[in-house]
Parts: C-alpha cells; sequence; structure tokens
C-alpha cells in the first residue's frame, strides 16, 4: 500500500483490471470488506502483504460494477472475499458475490478489533484500515467459509414471528409503564385488585376510562364478569367496583380519560398481538422435533426465540458453544496477582438470555430445582440474580441435550444435591 495517505480510496468506477494486475500475474488475491449503509470499501491484498488502495463502492447501486471487476480478477487466480458480519447492509453484497460463484469468508468482529494495533502499529480504526485488517486475518488463515444460504420458508414465517413477538412485548412493556403512572394517580386502587396486563383491567380502562365513569356505571358487575370469565371471581369483581366508588385518586378531567383509554387500548391490542403470536410460533413447530423436544422444557415461544437468535442446536460441536453463542459463557479480567469476579460475556443478541431468565424464574419452582437453587442463593450471600444464571446456564446445556442429542429432560439430573462451593472468586454461574 502506498505511503502517502495509504488508506485514501479511488471509486470502483475509476480501477482498472490492467492496472491492477500489472506485475502481479498468477499472484492469490484477497479482498476485504467494510460494509457501511451507504459506502463498501474494499481493500484487495495481494500475495504476501502486497496491498492495494481502497475501493469505494456505492451500496448498493455499484455493486454490479464490483460484481463485474471481481469476476474479472478471479481469471487465473484464487480470489478469496472476506467481510465481517454487519447486519443487513451487507446481505446484498453476499447474495452478489454468491450468484457470481465467488467464495466469501466470515471474519470475527473481535478477531479484527485486537488485529487493529498489530496490523501497523496504531490502535485507531476507520474503514479503509478496517477493510485491510479483514484482507490480512483472511489471508492468515483466521476465517471461516461464509456461503450465502436462502433462508427456508418455515424459518423466515419462524424469524417474522419471533420478531413481532419481541416487538409487542416491547409495546407492552412501554404501553404498561404509561399506565402504571396513571393509574398510580388517578385510581391506585385498581392494581391492588387485578394485574395492571390483565385483559379485563385494561378492557375497563378501555371502556370507563377511569374510576368515576365505572362506579357510575349500574352494568358494571355484568359487564367485568363478562370480559372476566372464569377467570374472574365475584369478590374481585366487587372488589374493583369497591374501589372504584371510593377512589382516592385525582379526580380526571375529559382528556385524562381520554388518554387512560388510548393507553388501556394499546395495551390491550399489543397484549392480543403478543398472545397471537406464541399460537402461531406454536402452530409452526408441530412436527419439528427439535423445537417440540425444547419446547416441552421452556415452551414454544421461548424455543422459538433461541432458534431464530442461536440457530439449530444441531450446528454446534458442544452444549458449551451453544450456550456461548447465548452469552452466558464466563469471563474475568485478572491481572497480576489480582483476580476479578466471573460474570457472563452477554455477547450476541439479548433475546435469547431475557427469555432464558423468564424461563428459569418459572423452573425454580418446580420441586426438583428449588433446593438447588435456594442453596446456591444462600452460598452467594442471598443473591437470587446469581443464582438465576446458573440455573440459566445449566437449563441451555440441557436444551442442547434435549434438542441435538435427543435427550430427556430430568430436573433431578439436571440439578442434583448441593451446588459445588466455588474454588476461586464468587461465581455467578453454576
Amino acid at each position: 500500500m502506498s505511503k502517502s495517505k495509504p488508506y485514501s480510496a479511488v471509486a470502483v468506477n475509476h480501477v482498472t483490471v490492467e492496472q491492477l494486475t500489472k506485475g502481479r500475474q498468477g499472484l492469490d488475491l484477497v479482498v476485504g470488506f467494510d460494509i457501511g449503509k451507504f459506502e463498501i470499501l474494499a481493500v484487495p491484498r495481494w500475495g504476501d502483504a502486497d496491498f492495494g488502495r481502497p475501493w469505494r463502492v456505492l451500496n448498493p447501486e455499484q455493486l454490479p460494477l464490483l460484481i463485474q471487476l471481481l469476476r474479472q480478477l478471479a481469471v487465473g487466480r484464487r480470489l478469496r472475499l472476506a467481510l465481517e458480519p454487519s447486519g443487513t447492509y451487507g446481505d446484498a453484497l453476499r447474495q452478489a458475490c454468491h450468484d457470481a460463484n465467488l467464495q466469501l469468508w466470515r471474519v470475527s468482529p473481535k478477531a479484527a478489533h485486537d488485529y487493529a494495533e498489530i496490523f501497523d502499529g496504531v490502535p485507531s480504526q476507520h474503514d479503509g484500515k478496517d477493510a485491510a485488517v479483514v484482507a490480512e486475518l483472511a489471508a492468515l488463515g483466521k476465517a471461516t467459509p461464509w456461503p450465502y444460504q436462502q433462508v427456508p420458508a418455515w424459518e423466515q414465517q419462524l424469524a417474522f414471528w419471533v420478531d413481532w413477538l419481541e416487538a409487542q412485548r416491547q409495546l407492552l412493556v412501554l404501553w404498561s409503564g404509561r399506565l402504571e403512572g396513571l393509574l398510580a394517580r388517578h385510581w391506585p386502587e385498581a392494581t391492588r385488585v387485578l394485574k395492571l396486563t390483565s385483559a379485563t383491567l385494561l378492557r375497563t380502562l378501555k371502556h370507563y376510562g377511569g374510576p368515576a365513569a365505572l362506579a357510575a356505571d349500574p352494568q358494571a358487575a355484568t359487564r367485568l364478569a363478562d370480559w372476566g370469565g372464569r377467570w374472574l371471581t365475584a369478590a374481585k369483581v366487587q372488589q374493583l367496583l369497591a374501589g372504584a366508588r371510593g377512589s382516592v385518586g385525582i379526580r380526571q378531567g375529559p382528556v385524562q380519560t381520554r388518554q387512560l383509554q388510548r393507553y388501556a387500548a394499546q395495551a390491550l391490542r399489543a397484549r392480543r398481538q403478543l398472545r397471537r403470536s406464541r399460537r402461531e410460533l406454536a402452530r409452526l413447530i408441530a412436527g419439528h422435533a427439535v423445537l417440540e423436544a425444547q419446547a416441552r422444557v421452556v415452551g414454544s415461544s421461548t424455543a422459538c426465540v433461541l432458534w431464530a437468535s442461536v440457530g439449530d442446536p444441531r450446528n454446534y460441536p458442544c452444549g458449551q458453544a451453544y450456550r456461548k453463542a447465548m452469552g452466558l459463557n464466563l469471563t474475568e479480567r485478572s491481572s497480576g496477582t489480582s483476580r476479578g469476579p466471573l460474570h457472563i460475556s452477554k455477547r450476541g443478541q439479548p433475546q435469547p438470555r431475557r427469555w432464558l431468565y423468564l424461563a428459569a424464574l418459572r423452573l425454580v419452582k418446580a420441586a426438583g430445582v428449588r433446593p438447588w437453587y435456594l442453596a446456591k442463593k444462600d452460598r452467594d450471600g442471598q443473591r437470587a440474580n446469581g443464582a438465576l444464571v446458573a440455573v440459566m446456564r445449566k437449563l441451555v446445556l440441557a436444551l442442547y441435550n434435549v434438542g441435538a442429542k435427543g435427550a430427556t429432560f430430568e430436573a433431578g439430573r439436571l440439578f442434583p444435591g448441593q451446588p459445588p462451593r466455588p474454588a476461586g472468586p464468587e461465581s455467578v454461574g453454576g
């Protein structure tokens, strides 16, 4: 690479094959990419660390020009293309390379970040250098094949409903938070009787908008009984009505009433969409052995979230690798004589950890798990969070064996006896 402005880029439409290959006949070529939303930078690496100037490619307008150039460069030499995973911005490039039968390789973003200072002695990172680092790592064998594959229709549906499920969950949390504040001001007695996210309370708020209208309606008891069905006892109906009649909350004006009605309507809609997503996911996994086996342990929604986030457990060599993909592997920061506490890495997407946390909360109520959980909690100085993470870590290993190995889940085998006493610093996992 030129010592004068080594990372200054040239537009890909100004790059010619004759100029690039002059004096480089027969040399292997690795092209590293740095993917941006509007622009891609590509750095060629010839033979033994002979770097060329970066090519600037408008994304996606100039992808056909780039592919044409790469196909010409592939004649008479081995050509490898390398990039880091970059969300969806690089998908069009990956598909175009696949259609052109060009080899594509994946470089770990962590490896590229750590190699930045080794590459040129400077820890700084920018697009041109990042592309060169990717090319270097691929040339050194620090990359894995990354062929583009069209996602099957069934898996596309699963990914869609998982995404819809997560979006509706976030919306329900959003509107529930707003309702919590409004009810604390205008009708604090309501949440002492019914949960804020219960369908009955949300329908009541959507219809009446506050305690005054509910208390004034002679048909209120009948309506509440119809909305609650068998899940709402007569005693709770009377408690809700009594709370509305004697509420000490701040009296509402017309705008505040409409506000409460609209927020409740949005929360109710999100709740219904959440339930629909769960039903669709349960329908999608029917007949799928791996997901059905995992669903028997943690439920169909959690099993689908794990699949959409980290993929098929059968693609992992062991349960520890499956657990690491979810960010539940233990790490520590130590130096000299100091040894820091262990903690989970939290790598990757947060969704699988969130859903596994909820699954762990349900699991610790089981007879075969609770004694282990309570003993672990006691060892950790009554810190429940560390004990729950320990349950999550064990649960992931069980889910791997259930899904990938066809094992049968037995809580007693997963949590036998007492948790072992940690040899070093306090552990957050079992």
